[in-house]
């Protein structure tokens, strides 16, 4: 729930924040949908739709024809959105490396370990959810490499 508050907040009131979210969806995951990208980020579709116009009129996204139902559309990154989204990680990188320089390394180790469990743990429960029979997680002896 906190992931989810936290995500609305950022689209919500950090600006730009509904953009770089949407954005990053689409570089993770490929082409999508509005209403695939809505229910992926917990957004609503209107909200979606602005933001993607917007993504669209800066050369960020762009749409395609979805190949399996030509009257829908799908939308993906460009090479402009690739390079924001990156542009964007790394300057995140640069404030949260700042914030923790101060921390004991052990605490670091602890924090990259431990948020690498939580992702690991996210995927297997959205696979197990999301893709029957697949593969459905990461195991513990991965986890520890």
């Amino acid at each position: 729930m906190r992931l989810v508050s936290a995500w609305k907040h950022l689209a919500k009131y950090e600006p730009g924040g509904a953009d770089r979210l949407l954005l990053a969806r689409l570089v993770t995951d490929g082409p999508r949908r509005a209403t695939d990208l809505a229910a992926d980020t917990l957004l609503d579709l209107s909200t979606v739709s602005r933001r993607t116009r917007s993504l669209v009129d800066c050369g960020l996204v762009e749409r395609r024809p979805d190949p399996e139902d030509g009257r829908g559309t799908l939308l993906t990154a460009t090479s402009a959105g690739f390079a924001a989204m990156e542009q964007y990680r790394r300057e995140r990188d640069s404030e949260v490396a700042a914030v923790i320089q101060g921390w004991p390394p052990e605490d670091r180790f602890q924090l990259v370990r431990l948020l690498t469990h939580l992702n690991d743990d996210l995927l297997a429960h959205h696979n197990a959810r999301h893709c029957p029979g697949g593969r459905s997680g990461v195991s513990a002896e991965d986890r520890e490499k």
